[in-house]
């Protein structure tokens, strides 16, 4: 009798597992918003503790958004150090940078002490602006270990609930009027815009 009690106990575990399973999505099933679309405003902490509201800050100029995976991750860290090196150009054609993650602050601060960043660092807690933009997945269980042993990237802990998504590494210039006039989206992580892709976009928005 408790033999099959404990067979019935462990077929409910694994379909139950099997049905949270299904509520995430692979990185290829992630679209992220388009060019042309709404840019969702969206108030978050940011790593200094005051608050970051996307709709203020659009008052002042085109903002770039850049999501990134965590400072675990060498080549987030890579990326924006490489925004870091050409802020000044940046900021020049009138945009600010804002660095989204879903680590939480005392994190956001160990992604600032590796990459020297000096640009705004956002906590999107409960994944609520990458699921606004529509980046968020979950990487496959295979992804789940290397990240978690091997980069020490700890996501349960790191995050604000223990499902282990993360963001597409997405970048979106959005325009003081609230339009998102260019993205840089692919599901492979490896692949992150350019300081002269976001230049571009800048320049030719300050000529219309």
């Amino acid at each position: 009798m408790r033999k099959v009690r404990l067979l019935t106990l462990i077929s409910l575990a694994l379909f139950t597992q099997s049905t949270v399973a299904q509520n995430y999505r692979s990185a290829d099933e992630a679209q992220g918003l388009i060019a042309g679309s709404d840019a969702p405003y969206f108030e978050a902490k940011t790593s200094r503790g005051d608050a970051f509201v996307l709709e203020q800050a659009l008052k002042q100029g085109p903002v770039v958004i850049i999501f990134y995976r965590g400072h675990w991750c060498p080549i987030c860290n890579k990326h924006l150090g490489k925004l870091q090196d050409s802020l000044e150009l940046i900021t020049e054609k009138g945009a600010q940078v804002v660095a989204v993650s879903p680590e939480k602050p005392e994190l956001l601060n160990k992604t600032a002490e590796k990459t020297g960043v000096a640009f705004t660092l956002v906590y999107d807690e409960d994944y609520h602006i990458a699921n606004a933009f529509d980046v968020t997945f979950r990487p496959d269980s295979m992804q789940r270990i290397m990240y978690n042993i091997m980069l020490g990237a700890k996501l349960k802990r790191a995050h604000s609930d223990d499902s282990q998504r993360l963001p597409i590494p997405a970048t979106f210039v959005i325009s003081k009027d609230g339009k998102i006039v260019w993205r840089q989206f692919d599901p492979d992580y490896k692949k992150r815009s350019s300081v002269e892709e976001i230049l571009i976009v800048l320049s030719n928005m300050n000529r219309m």
